[in-house]
């Protein structure tokens, strides 16, 4: 199933985003955050999370950060989480994060116990990936209607579906 930037959009209006696609300042007296890199990791945690029967990773992962960027408390602990799986990977792999096969990606993720992990923002290290990496990319994805799709929900939160899903009966 190829995801789109359209499902990005819906994502992001499933979470009162509006849809819009914002850039992101930095707040006063901190430093910018590196947004390629943000990028980079969450497409790269995306290939590991998002089943294999989805394709347009990318674009869609892309379009649906570049909606949350809005939010600078959101975006400022996506950067600390993001900097907790560059740390684990650099010690166990000697490279970021982003720069490792799929495999060790996914070892990567066990390695700081996000994928056993209870989702919490200022929680540990683990749950802070939880929370702000791995849940956020499920969410963008189960919220949009193509990834709502593979679970058999039809019409996610925030995306009506048309008129022909109020007109089939409860046995169509």
């Amino acid at each position: 199933m190829e995801l789109t930037r359209r499902d990005a959009v819906a994502a992001l209006s499933a979470l009162g985003l509006g849809g819009t696609l914002a850039g992101c300042v930095a707040p006063p007296g901190s430093e910018p955050v590196a947004v390629e890199h943000l990028r980079e990791t969450l497409i790269a945690a995306a290939e590991v999370v998002y089943p294999s029967a989805v394709s347009g990773i990318e674009p869609f992962v892309a379009a649906f950060l570049e909606g949350r960027l809005a939010d600078r408390a959101h975006v400022a602990g996506l950067d600390e989480a993001v900097a907790e799986l560059d740390g684990n990977a650099r010690v166990w792999y000697d490279a970021e994060f982003a720069a490792l096969s799929v495999a060790d990606r996914e070892q990567v993720l066990r390695n700081v116990g996000a994928d056993d992990a209870d989702e919490d923002p200022s929680g540990t290290a683990s749950e802070r990936v939880r929370y702000y990496v791995v849940n956020d990319l499920l969410l963008a994805l189960y919220a949009s209607p193509t990834g709502g799709e593979l679970v058999g929900l039809e019409n996610p939160q925030g995306h009506a579906g048309g008129i022909g899903t109020y007109q089939r009966g409860p046995n169509a």
